[in-house]
């Protein structure tokens, strides 16, 4: 194993890659659900992934497991990773997403029998009214957007 050749600087992470290039600072980092997370982020996020950082402050705790989530649309990676890691009891999902779905589509991970909590997951539900509701909020949106 080689040293690292200058000292870590305080306030950064321990470096990254051959070239010994510091990450950026700790105090820019946030962890999942710290609340430390940037304005710019947060609208990056998905609102499931803020549902569930609101819903753990709110009730002070690490995990929802007396809980139930509601979604129109089955859960990406991100927001299924966020199910697993805060321990949501139940997820009810309406539309399918056969391009990022990971509740069954693509992949499961809400379900993966290596992951250490497995919620209960009924998909499907009120399907076409979903499917119908995002449609027609994608449409506006790109109606808005400017040419």
């Amino acid at each position: 194993m080689r040293r690292a050749r200058r000292p870590i600087s305080p306030g950064c992470a321990p470096r990254s890659g051959s070239r010994g290039a510091p990450r950026r600072p700790a105090k820019f980092r946030s962890a999942p659900w710290s609340g430390a997370a940037t304005r710019s982020s947060a609208r990056r996020t998905t609102r499931e992934f803020l549902a569930i950082r609101r819903a753990l402050a709110a009730l002070d705790t690490d995990r929802l497991s007396d809980y139930t989530l509601y979604v129109t649309l089955e859960p990406c990676a991100q927001c299924a990773g966020a199910i697993v890691l805060a321990k949501v009891g139940r997820v009810v999902y309406g539309a399918v997403d056969e391009k990022a779905g990971m509740a069954g589509s693509v992949g499961d991970l809400l379900r993966h029998p290596h992951l250490n909590h497995r919620p209960e997951v009924l998909g499907g539900v009120l399907a076409a009214e979903c499917g119908a509701l995002l449609a027609e909020f994608f449409r506006a949106r790109r109606d808005r957007a400017p040419a």
